[in-house]
């Protein structure tokens, strides 16, 4: 059976590099499962990792993707933890740009039947790394405050739903006053513009409330805004650099308030995760999207042999969400 691909043979633009391709399915090893794709997310992550400027290196030709959403069409016959039928999502990190998806089992996590495949191909990446974010610096009680920027990117959305969910109040930060009554929507409870008369409300919003964690996606001045509205002894976590400006933090901030700097990657966490950890992560958040309480946002779905224009879009400023390549997964 022949199946499709998107590829890159050198590192450079994803408009100019990616191209299509097509290969003959192999015959299952024991462990082995297929899955048909149905919708593979594109994301900044692998924007960079098709131009060589990623967190770990590409080896050309390689097949992108760090998520996707398929159901298991075909199981090796020593599979014990999936059955054809199945709604799964690959926990591979890579190569999920392609009609079928071959791995051993455990590189899936199955799904609720009643997910839908379209939310379900963006819960890999963005979710996971809002909820890690929450988890793994502070121990936050229902009624604490937790600041972010770059508010309306992915990771800023699940975030403030997550946050809801737990009981947790959210001080967002964007660039776009539009995206204000948006956000608020979501359940965040203060939303600013990222400068200084929004570091003023949102300190006014704070009033004698301490915050103890902070995520920051865009570096340079912007972080800085949230060191300065954090307590002593607060933790600023740094998962992206939207500006591609360093963090260039002042001496107070580290004498006086004792700011605990530290990095998110989750790439590097599901590298290290045990399945407990993966399943009481993802388990939570397929339930969200299952019940709506936690909703991701879609900005275009494209063919594979329309990548020049999702590529272009992807990049594009101002999208209402993610751009997702679909799958013809028969």
């Amino acid at each position: 059976m022949k199946s499709t691909f998107l590829q890159f043979c050198q590192t450079g633009d994803p408009e100019k590099v990616i191209e299509l391709g097509s290969r003959t399915l192999e015959p299952l090893k024991p462990h082995d499962v297929r899955v048909a794709i149905h919708f593979a997310p594109v994301n900044p992550a692998d924007l960079n990792y098709i131009e060589g400027n990623y967190g770990r290196p590409s080896h050309p030709p390689a097949i992108p993707g760090h998520e996707a959403a398929g159901v298991v069409i075909e199981r090796g016959s020593e599979v014990s933890s999936l059955d054809v039928g199945d709604k799964v999502i690959p926990l591979l990190g890579a190569g999920c740009w392609c009609q079928h998806l071959t791995a051993e089992e455990q590189f899936f996590a199955k799904l609720p039947t009643e997910v839908d495949l379209l939310q379900a191909s963006m819960l890999r990446v963005n979710p996971v790394t809002a909820w890690r974010l929450l988890k793994d610096y502070q121990t936050l009680q229902p009624g604490d405050w937790v600041a972010q920027n770059a508010a309306n990117s992915g990771v800023g959305r699940s975030l403030i739903q997550i946050a809801k969910a737990e009981g947790l109040r959210s001080i967002n930060f964007v660039r776009r006053p539009e995206l204000i009554p948006e956000l608020q929507a979501l359940g965040a409870d203060i939303v600013v513009l990222d400068n200084d008369e929004g570091l003023a409300e949102a300190k006014a919003a704070l009033g004698k409330d301490p915050l103890h964690l902070a995520g920051n996606a865009v570096g340079g001045d912007s972080a800085l805004r949230l060191m300065d509205l954090l307590a002593p002894g607060g933790t600023h976590v740094t998962y992206g650099a939207m500006s591609k400006r360093s963090l260039k933090v002042p001496n107070k901030f580290l004498i006086f308030k004792n700011l605990e700097l530290r990095g998110l990657w989750v790439t590097r966490w599901y590298e290290k995760a045990s399945a407990t950890e993966l399943y009481e992560t993802l388990s939570p958040l397929a339930e969200m999207l299952v019940q709506q309480t936690l909703t991701l946002a879609v900005d275009t779905t494209f063919a594979p042999s329309e990548h020049p224009t999702a590529l272009a879009r992807a990049k594009a400023d101002g999208r209402a969400g993610k751009v997702i390549f679909r799958f013809e997964a028969h």
